[in-house]
């Protein structure tokens, strides 16, 4: 995998990971974009009109409203972008390796792309983020840092 300079980065089996943890009733694939703070900024105002840069933004193949419950075996769920930038700097702030950071960024990346949303949802993505980042062995999740 390559950051979004084209350096190879070393992301020690985010993607088997994340297949791993993911919910077992939802499965399909997806689309994993390590990216620099001013792309992620560029996307982040061209499709959230917020000009500042995140550390993760998820695009949903489908649209629907409410969690996917289903199985989706052969789908492509969409795709999530990861600021390398910002995984970088919050796993040094957080005193943990960048491969813990990107794992917590996956995991929320994809429950975007499944459908949850805490900015809307009475905590129904903290609870499954929190059962999921236990299932792959993480201390927090994102949803719980904010």
């Amino acid at each position: 995998m390559t950051d979004g300079l084209g350096v190879r980065v070393r992301t020690a089996g985010l993607s088997r990971w994340l297949a791993q943890v993911a919910p077992p009733q939802v499965r399909g694939t997806v689309t994993l974009a390590l990216i620099t703070d001013g792309q992620i900024r560029s996307l982040n105002r061209r499709y959230r009109r917020l000009d500042r840069s995140t550390d993760v933004l998820s695009f949903p193949a489908l649209s629907f409203t409410g969690p996917r419950r289903t199985s989706q075996r052969d789908s492509h769920l969409g795709d999530v972008a990861i600021s390398l930038d910002t995984a970088r700097r919050q796993a040094r702030e957080l005193g943990h390796s960048v491969r813990t950071e990107l794992r917590v960024l996956a995991l929320h990346g994809l429950l975007h792309l499944l459908g949850y949303d805490h900015e809307r949802d009475p905590g129904e993505m903290a609870r499954v983020e929190r059962r999921l980042r236990r299932r792959g062995g993480l201390a927090h999740s994102l949803t719980e840092r904010t």
